[in-house]
């Protein structure tokens, strides 16, 4: 099996804003918008004022600072330090008051029971240590609180997109090599009994797709690959 290359995020560290960044701006046109919505619409009619919130594996901060637009007290950590400088940098520069931290998601330096809600995104697939990471993530959330995750499904279909197309078809390919390992991917039945084992249940597990079709499909990751990301973000729909 490959190993995933997480020396990325500190060999890219300072581009997660930037619009041709094709790893991150993937996260930004595509992924975000439609998984804050979902956790947004899960946290309909709960009241935020003090709600804190833990970013584990935060980045740049692209889901951090959504988190923060809307109220909540988050802090952010990631074990890329240049990720993190570009995180303050970004988040300085909104005017948003984010506390950021260098550090792994397997020992997170936090009491327990420190924050009421965990985000956990595109991250669980990277980790060296999924049942430690979970576990952590279990001891910092307090009683009540609610774990937000997104994760790649372990399919044919997830081999298909994001290792062959995304990053090993000359045409298409606008990742680097090894960015995602299909190996790592997580079946949603493996993460279910995992969070069970660390005293977490899995309320609702929701997937994400494509609604354009596969030449359309096709097409905005050849426009990806080409750098040209306003065409592609205009052109792609996606659905929760």
């Amino acid at each position: 099996m490959n190993t995933v290359d997480n020396d990325l995020y500190r060999r890219k560290g300072d581009r997660w804003w930037d619009d041709n960044c094709g790893e991150f701006s993937t996260i930004r046109f595509f992924v975000n918008p439609v998984r804050y919505g979902y956790f947004k619409r899960i946290l309909d009619g709960r009241g935020i004022a003090g709600v804190t919130l833990l970013d584990v594996g935060c980045g740049g901060g692209i889901l951090a600072e959504e988190f923060a637009r809307d109220g909540f007290k988050v802090t952010g950590i990631d074990p890329a330090p240049e990720s993190i400088a570009t995180a303050r940098a970004h988040a300085a520069a909104s005017g948003l008051a984010i506390a950021y931290d260098v550090g792994s998601a397997e020992a997170l330096p936090y009491p327990d029971r420190a924050f009421d809600l965990v985000a956990c995104c595109d991250v669980l697939e990277h980790v060296d240590d999924l049942g430690r990471t979970v576990a952590e993530i279990a001891r910092v959330l307090k009683p009540g609180g609610l774990f937000f995750y997104d994760t790649v499904n372990r399919t044919f279909m997830s081999r298909l997109a994001v290792i062959k197309v995304m990053q090993e078809w000359q045409m298409t390919a606008f990742a680097e090599p090894n960015s995602h390992v299909w190996e790592k991917f997580i079946k949603p039945r493996e993460l279910a009994q995992l969070m069970r084992s660390c005293g977490l249940a899995a309320r609702d597990m929701r997937g994400i797709s494509i609604k354009s079709g596969p030449i359309a499909t096709l097409l905005g990751f050849r426009s990806c690959a080409s750098r040209n990301w306003v065409h592609a973000s205009a052109s792609a729909r996606a659905a929760i």
